[in-house]
C-alpha cells in the first residue's frame, strides 16, 4: 500500500526488438535503458541496436522519456532517424 502523500507511479515504456533471421546459431541479446533486443543476424541485430540508440538520443535531446511519447510520435521519430 502506498502512503497518502506519495507520487503516482510514472508510466513505464520499453522497446522490444525481435528478429528471426539468424542462421549462424548465435544468440544475440542487447539490453539498454529502455529496450531489449533479441535474435537476428549480426547485420539485423546491429540495425536494431542502432535504431534503439538513435531513438534514445533523439528523446534525450528533447528532454523526453519513451513513456512520454505517443505511438504516433514514436513512428515520427523512427521516420526522422531513418532518413
Amino acid at each position: 500500500m502506498k502512503a497518502a502523500n506519495s507520487q503516482p507511479d510514472k508510466p513505464k515504456a520499453a522497446l522490444l526488438g525481435l528478429a528471426l533471421d539468424a542462421e549462424d546459431g548465435q544468440k544475440r541479446i542487447t539490453r539498454g535503458p529502455n529496450f531489449l533486443l533479441a535474435g537476428g543476424s549480426q547485420e539485423t541485430h546491429g540495425q536494431m541496436q542502432e535504431t534503439a540508440i538513435k531513438i534514445n538520443e533523439y528523446l534525450d535531446r528533447r528532454g523526453k522519456q519513451l513513456a512520454d511519447v505517443s505511438v504516433n510520435e514514436l513512428r515520427d521519430i523512427v521516420a526522422d532517424i531513418e532518413k
